[in-house]
């Protein structure tokens, strides 16, 4: 598995991972918990795993984020190293002078 098939991997894993944390996270938030969600990530009126003021969710959410943010930087980055390969012209070798 070449670097920029991994980056790519990586991006959508992130993308679902957002998808997933952001819904659970809204429900949490601003449902008043999962009880109605597909998922449930609360036992009654607590949050199965609640760090600080925050459930965990929104701490996978803000890790999902970095995550997006990193492999999308740095797919980025693989393009414009190709483009500027790419670019390049080739120098004449010395039995062309």
């Amino acid at each position: 598995m070449t670097g920029k098939i991994a980056l790519k991997v990586i991006f959508i894993i992130s993308i679902v991972g957002l998808l997933f944390s952001g819904y659970l996270s809204y429900m949490e938030i601003f449902q008043g918990g999962c009880e109605d969600a597909i998922v449930k990530c609360s036992v009654g009126d607590k949050p199965v795993v609640d760090l600080g003021t925050l459930p965990a969710c929104v701490y996978g959410l803000v890790m999902y984020l970095i995550i997006f943010i990193v492999a999308a930087l740095g797919l980025k980055g693989k393009k414009e190293v190709v483009e500027k390969v790419e670019e390049k012209p080739e120098e004449p070798t010395q039995t062309e002078q």
